[in-house]
């Protein structure tokens, strides 16, 4: 691998369109990009293929896919047979919430993130428009920084101070969107529904759905998945 380590960083790539941004935000800041995604069981594989084109597309290093398992653990309509809601959420954290995935997540990338010798963690969390996760907080990724810093050989040896990077955290999916389309982003190459139809097509009807179609409804641009 080439370049000066101190320009690398590790990506958490979903597929989703929040994924996409921040790596393009981190492609934008000249790092070197080491996208990871997780196949954590979920429901479709769509996000997967996504999470695959834009790595390729927005030119990453090295693009890990590591197998977690979390469908055995359950707890959540996107590993187990419970119905993804399609009428809106209720006040409450929804069934669409994974048991600690963000955690384990970035576990995984700070994990990588040593033995790559970078610094910075980037991950796409959103605390505005969002399904109310607890694990996309910033009081999260702040508790999460410290132990890391805690918890590494590179860290605890002064080799690396971790920062997890969330640029999006405090944007509106629609200011979310417009940094994309600024950054040249293409966004058919994503994918966001929890639940497709049977032709592959976007349910309309979930809760990522919805929030996706906020963002590009309130940012005035069409949707390219929806062509």
């Amino acid at each position: 691998m080439d370049g000066d380590k101190r320009d690398r960083a590790v990506v958490l790539l979903s597929g989703g369109l929040d994924s996409m941004t921040v790596m393009a935000v981190a492609r934008a800041e000249g790092r070197d990009l080491f996208a990871l995604t997780l196949n954590y069981g979920q429901r479709h594989a769509l996000e997967l293929d996504a999470a695959a084109r834009i790595a390729r597309h927005l030119g990453a290093k090295q693009h890990l896919v590591l197998q977690t398992g979390l469908e055995a653990i359950g707890g959540s309509a996107l590993t187990t047979d419970t119905p993804v809601p399609k009428g809106g959420v209720g006040p409450g954290i929804p069934v669409t919430y994974v048991p600690a995935r963000n955690t384990v997540f970035l576990s995984y990338a700070l994990g990588w993130a040593e033995v790559l010798g970078a610094a910075e963690i980037y991950v796409g969390v959103n605390a505005v428009d969002y399904s109310g996760y607890p694990d996309c907080r910033g009081e999260y990724l702040s508790a999460f920084q410290h132990m890391a810093n805690l918890a590494t050989r590179a860290s605890v040896q002064g080799e690396i101070k971790f920062s997890i990077v969330a640029p999006l955290l405090k944007l509106t999916k629609a200011e979310i969107i417009r940094k994309g389309i600024g950054l040249g982003l293409d966004y058919s190459l994503s994918w966001s529904c929890y639940d497709p139809t049977p032709e592959g097509r976007p349910c309309g009807a979930c809760d990522s759905c919805r929030l996706r179609a906020k963002g590009f409804g309130e940012a005035g641009l069409p949707d390219p998945l929806l062509k």
